[in-house]
């Protein structure tokens, strides 16, 4: 797959809400002519609040603001909330928005999952955080272990285009931003996206070469594992031919059922020597990997069903000696400190009752794209809460 690569760029790896939120507030701080921000979730609750409060003190000394969240991720978030930031200037926008059925939410499917927030053109911070307390050690054992990155360089300029993409629709103006192509660091990256019209299998495409090209060693730390056939098939043959391949999943997960469906394949890989550890201090947010010395990625997709067949994701791939040893030198530490190793002998024990489930775990992940086009793909669009006025502009997924 051939990707426009972009040279020149420093990239910064953030861990967990205690690293991520004091950058981005103070990028905020400094912005002087526009922000960007998707997320899928925004909470009120401390961290939201002062999301807030920097998005209205930047509206109001002239910034132009446009937010955009997810109908379903950040469903529950008050009206007086929202009322605050536009009645200060800020354009907020929400994607796919869905009334309740007998109090449930019913837009399951096809989410805007992506977390990108783009400061002047000049600064983009890409990743798995939201923007909610249980990112912060402080909320106790069910803290989220997450990443995201802070670049600046001539990449920053893809990830702007692409924000302005998404926001097209609903935008009263075309962005006046232009960024820049000078060089700022050692980096070479590009923004890979997902969605579900031109761009259906990019990030899956991007995981398999690397897989494939790999040549020493595989490390992926990826909260909600339930790949496609495709893609586990590569790791095993990497791990046949010699390759070090490691994965991070959830130990402690946030919902039980996840962990279920990832240990349904475990067999499968266990036996050509993949290593498997469970992460146990908390839940495992994160969405990461890196592939020998020098090839990375972090972003916003899971390697589940709903990130890599239904949502709209965006990862950064990050080729740099250095970044990938700091990442490294992180996950390592974390599987020392805070794994469990999954092995062959413990997972074989009451084999005899959950081989009928692995058999079917295994072959949904070989046919689960097909699968996934028995789905109506609704129309999806964003809708502007700027005033009431204002109608549902459709979002035209062809444009990502």
């Amino acid at each position: 797959m051939k990707l426009p690569w972009s040279e020149g760029n420093h990239v910064q790896l953030l861990v967990n809400g205690e690293q991520y939120y004091p950058r981005v507030l103070e990028a905020m701080a400094q912005a002087r002519e526009e922000i960007l921000l998707e997320t899928f979730i925004i909470y009120d609750d401390k961290v939201g609040q002062a999301l807030r409060q920097a998005l209205i003190d930047a509206a109001r000394r002239g910034v132009r603001v446009e937010v955009a969240v997810d109908g379903y991720g950040t469903a529950d978030l008050p009206d007086a909330f929202i009322a605050s930031m536009t009645e200060a200037g800020v354009r907020f926008h929400s994607f796919d928005p869905q009334p309740r059925l007998a109090g449930m939410r019913t837009n399951l499917f096809r989410r805007l999952h992506r977390k990108i927030l783009v400061i002047d053109g000049q600064r983009a911070f890409i990743g798995g955080i939201n923007y909610s307390a249980d990112h912060l050690g402080d909320f106790g054992p069910q803290a989220k272990q997450d990443y995201a990155v802070e670049v600046v360089g001539p990449v920053v300029g893809q990830v702007h285009a692409s924000s302005c993409r998404m926001l097209a629709p609903v935008l009263d103006a075309a962005s006046r931003v232009q960024p820049n192509n000078i060089a700022a660091g050692p980096a070479t990256a590009v923004l890979v996206e997902r969605d579900n019209r031109r761009h259906r299998t990019d990030i899956e495409a991007c995981y398999l070469q690397a897989l494939r090209e790999a040549r020493q060693r595989i490390v992926v730390a990826n909260a909600y594992f339930f790949p496609g056939y495709r893609l586990l098939r590569e790791l095993r043959n990497a791990a046949r031919r010699g390759v070090e391949v490691t994965l991070i999943l959830q130990g402690q997960p946030d919902m039980r059922w996840v962990r279920a469906l990832s240990r349904l394949l475990y067999n499968y890989l266990l036996r050509d020597e993949v290593r498997i550890y469970e992460y146990c201090q908390r839940p495992l947010h994160g969405k990461v990997a890196l592939v020998d010395d020098e090839w990375t990625t972090v972003g916003s997709s899971n390697l589940d069903p709903l990130s890599l067949s239904f949502n709209l994701e965006a990862n950064l791939l990050i080729r740099d000696r250095a970044f990938n040893d700091v990442l490294y030198q992180h996950l390592s530490e974390l599987t020392r400190e805070h794994c469990k190793a999954v092995t062959l002998e413990r997972m074989v024990r009451g084999y005899w009752w959950r081989a009928p489930l692995i058999f079917l775990g295994f072959h949904i992940t070989r046919y689960f794209p097909r699968i996934a086009g028995w789905f109506p793909a609704h129309r999806q669009r964003l809708q502007s809460l700027q005033s009431e006025s204002e109608a549902p502009a459709d979002y035209q997924e062809g444009k990502t």
